[in-house]
């Protein structure tokens, strides 16, 4: 049959549903068409995240950082996820969805997926839960996650990139750049392929690409001198630092260290789902 004629149906373009949440000085907006990624976070009029489709502050899930060659196990089975920074895939795939808007308030939301999604499957049927929820006094905000499985057990992680602007002075400049100030117990050493070797190390100064052991839970300040200080915080043992880029830092708190998926599995299980949680905290420097 002759196709000249015919025309493709047009693709509805995706429309932004931007979750909004205020209170006092401060406004957050989640889009869950865009991997419910915290697209804005606004202090006082002044925007802390990069902003762009791949920034602001995405979830990793189901695993965090690089699964090596893409490749983990579970049991006698070997999985492979789609190669996406090569020779590895990275940072999970819930960033990639759109997730349903499950509930809302003026300073709350709740958000899901499920794994077994065909825009970004997994090999196990699951659910993945986001709650993003700004204090009443818009002084903190507290992100939690929960991984679910409805059969079989399996290992995940999960955890958060946020991008924190490096500097919060007009346009990008003119400001002193942001300082960062934690103390792990140990640094991952970190191989040529950007996969820990499975050493630990005393942590060495920056700048970073790296993850860090903290085992009394991840305390991390961000500091613009005269401007704002914001603790990052999680009962999570983990944290990836990154600050090789000049608009932005990474502080990622995580379940587990990069490739935890095959060196340090952590199964989710009918009666043990994976949960995970930060907040972070801020004060006015000015």
């Amino acid at each position: 049959m002759s196709t000249e004629n015919r025309t493709e149906p047009a693709r509805k373009p995706r429309v932004a549903r931007t979750v909004r949440l205020a209170a006092g000085d401060t406004e957050v907006a989640v889009r869950p068409d865009n991997g419910c990624r915290i697209e804005s976070l606004r202090i006082g009029g002044t925007e802390l995240l990069r902003q762009g489709d791949k920034y602001g502050c995405f979830p990793m899930v189901p695993w965090c950082g690089r699964i090596e060659n893409g490749r983990f196990r579970n049991g006698g089975e070997t999985h492979q996820m789609p190669v996406n920074s090569p020779p590895h895939a990275i940072h999970g795939n819930g960033r990639n969805l759109s997730w349903r808007t499950a509930r809302t308030t003026g300073t709350t939301g709740a958000f899901t997926y499920d794994l077994d999604d065909p825009a970004a499957p997994w090999p196990y049927p699951g659910k993945v839960t986001q709650l993003v929820e700004l204090a009443e006094d818009g002084g903190s905000l507290t992100l939690s996650m929960g991984v679910e499985t409805y059969g079989d057990s399996f290992p995940a992680q999960a955890g958060w990139h946020p991008w924190f602007l490096r500097d919060l002075g007009d346009g990008g400049e003119g400001g002193e750049g942001v300082r960062i100030d934690f103390d792990p117990e140990w640094q991952e050493e970190r191989g040529p392929d950007h996969l820990p070797t499975g050493q630990r190390v005393d942590p060495r100064p920056g700048p970073w690409d790296d993850c860090f052991g903290m085992p009394q839970g991840v305390a991390v300040t961000l500091t613009w001198p005269g401007r704002l200080e914001l603790k990052v915080t999680s009962r999570a043992e983990w944290v990836v630092v990154y600050d090789e880029q000049e608009a932005a830092v990474c502080v990622e708190p995580q379940s587990g260290p990069p490739n935890g998926l095959n060196t340090l599995p952590r199964l989710v299980t009918p009666i043990d789902p994976l949960e995970i949680s930060t907040t972070w905290t801020w004060r006015s420097l000015a």
